[in-house]
């Protein structure tokens, strides 16, 4: 709550308005009114209130329209309502049905304010038992469903996820597919603090433009032919969650504007529509491919992508974090005991050999494909390497070090093989080279120059 609690006051009588504005005023309240109903409800739309003082008995919308309409947007601001002699039994039926309090016409200043100064704390106690509600899910939720590694540059991964998940900052997860960009979508959301919202999520390379839009942002009935009815978009769905994005460096140009004005304005225009409605959603875009490339060459929206790029997670391939590996088939198997029944199945010698060494180009999702795979084919306890996929067993790495070229590898030889081999893995990067061998850059730049002057040993 502000530090001045903002109330909403909605009459039809601007006299009363006029009076209660002047004296909330005075008493430390941020006031705005509406005069009737129909301006009340625009209100409660648009913006949000610590309090809501509205009249029962109004043309059109009616005080129990007013309760409704705060209730569905909001279940901890209290409602107040005014009510003559005539109107009582309404108010009491509105009481049950959840206002805070109602006060009978003609009232004292003093009775008015004093109720909505007990309106006030009764709101501060039900916001702290929400947030700390919250810090415990949080809690539990951050060591139940964490992602699976402790390879150094996956951890530092979930700790910058950890930092920004109470934010509502837009995220912008990179990485290649099968990488686990939703997974990590959906361990934000958990320990946010909009976890008791939805998460929804769409593929936006997976549908047409038209059907894609509609899904986003929703249509009017008759604004198209099938549109037979009025459609909630997944923006107004996910209000007060979050909404994934999945492969947005697809999304077609024209609705790439229109995702635009829901990160600056908060406000999406269904398809057929003249007004626009509020968007209460954290936005979390994943994307395998480079967007700052693609903007610079023309392809994506620029202002859309530093919209978007506010924090940036970049989730390392499975074959710079080969010590996950195994973690990854250890957990798969647990799952797939779950799920099939039966006894617990374990890799041979063999097979996790053939599992390790592989590069694994479709990431996560391809390891937990080819796990299952060999499970379902394999009768006993123990998973053969046959019984994995042709590929991972047919395009196993030759050793560092070969027999028959080196029958009694020198030690010099054996750690050249491997700097190279850790160079290769790390796609040429030498920063990252030496910090994966735990050496200095410069120890490293001197080692590789050494190799540059002689050649290798025959």
């Amino acid at each position: 709550m502000t530090q001045k609690p903002s109330v909403l006051v909605i009459d039809d009588e601007s006299g009363i308005l006029d009076t209660l504005r002047i004296l909330l005023r005075k008493e430390g309240f941020e006031v705005s009114t509406a005069q009737g109903g129909k301006a009340g409800l625009e209100a409660i739309r648009t913006s949000d209130f610590d309090l809501v003082l509205s009249d029962v008995r109004m043309p059109q919308v009616t005080g129990l329209d007013i309760l409704s309409a705060v209730r569905e947007r909001d279940l901890l601001t209290p409602v107040i309502l005014m009510t003559a002699q005539a109107s009582l039994q309404t108010a009491i039926a509105a009481v049950n049905a959840g206002a805070y309090y109602y006060i009978q016409k003609p009232f004292s200043n003093d009775e008015l304010v004093a109720i909505l100064r007990r309106a006030c704390e009764f709101r501060a106690v039900r916001v702290e038992n929400k947030h700390l509600k919250q810090e415990i899910k949080r809690r539990d939720r951050a060591t139940v469903g964490r992602p699976i590694g402790k390879a150094r540059r996956f951890v530092d991964v979930l700790r910058l996820a950890e930092q920004v998940a109470p934010t509502d900052s837009t995220v912008l997860i990179q990485g290649e597919s099968g990488t686990g960009k939703e997974v990590l979508a959906r361990y934000i959301h958990n320990l946010s603090l909009r976890t008791d919202g939805p998460i929804l999520s769409i593929n936006c390379g997976a549908l047409p433009e038209n059907l894609l839009e509609s899904e986003l942002f929703g249509h009017m009935k008759g604004s198209f032919t099938g549109a037979v009815r009025d459609k909630q978009g997944l923006f107004a769905a996910a209000r007060g969650g979050s909404f994934f994005l999945d492969e947005v460096g697809e999304m077609p140009p024209s609705l790439q504007v229109k995702l635009l004005r829901v990160l600056q304005e908060r406000e999406a225009i269904p398809v057929g529509a003249t007004e626009a409605i509020p968007v209460d959603v954290r936005i979390i875009a994943a994307t395998n491919r480079d967007l700052e490339e693609e903007a610079r060459r023309g392809r994506f929206r620029s202002d859309l992508f530093y919209r978007l790029n506010v924090i940036t997670i970049h989730i390392p391939p499975l074959r710079d974090r080969r010590e996950d590996v195994l973690l990854l088939v250890e957990s798969c198997l647990q799952r797939l005991a779950g799920d099939q029944g039966g006894e617990s199945k374990a890799l041979s010698s063999e097979a996790l050999d053939a599992v390790m060494v592989y590069d694994w180009p479709g990431n996560v999702r391809e390891l937990e494909n080819a796990i299952e795979h060999a499970w379902v084919l394999t009768r006993g306890s123990a998973i053969e390497a046959s019984a994995l996929p042709e590929r991972i067993t047919r395009r196993r790495k030759d050793p560092l070090v070969s027999e028959k070229v080196y029958p009694n590898p020198t030690l010099d030889v054996i750690e050249r093989a491997y700097i190279m081999y850790v160079l290769q893995a790390e796609g040429g990067n030498k920063t990252r080279a030496a910090e994966a061998l735990g050496i200095d850059p410069s120890t490293l730049y001197r080692k590789l120059s050494r190799y540059d002057e002689q050649p290798p040993p025959e």
